[in-house]
């Protein structure tokens, strides 16, 4: 499991690099585009593919501070970043639950998901 957790990061940080040059208009996150605010979520990876694994309080952090904007969540979680990384997005729909964030925006519909 620590391996795929490290396998998942380094592809973060790959797909990073290969992003900076990308240009930057306002989306679902602002200015910074969703897939580099995947990045963010690398302390998520195993969280997001089993929903009985342990929420990291880093992941939580991060998915506090995403989850502002349930359009930056949906986007986040559904960007090809988070695919490529193997991101299961019914299960990272649980995370913002699992991690008891009271004010999270519970039935707001992402693409096929709807947030718990």
């Amino acid at each position: 499991m620590e391996s795929k957790a490290v396998r998942c990061l380094c592809l973060l940080a790959m797909l990073l690099v290969a992003g900076l040059g990308a240009a930057s208009g306002a989306g679902e996150c602002g200015r910074v585009p969703a897939d580099r605010m995947a990045l963010k979520l690398a302390p998520c990876a195993a969280a997001t593919q089993n929903p009985r694994s342990k929420v990291a309080p880093g992941c939580c952090a991060q998915i506090r501070s995403i989850g502002r904007s349930p359009k930056c969540l949906c986007a986040v979680m559904l960007s090809s970043t988070a695919r490529q990384a193997g991101v299961n997005p019914a299960v990272a729909m649980t995370i913002p639950k699992r991690c008891a964030i009271a004010n999270r925006p519970v039935g707001y519909k992402c693409g096929p998901y709807t947030l718990p």
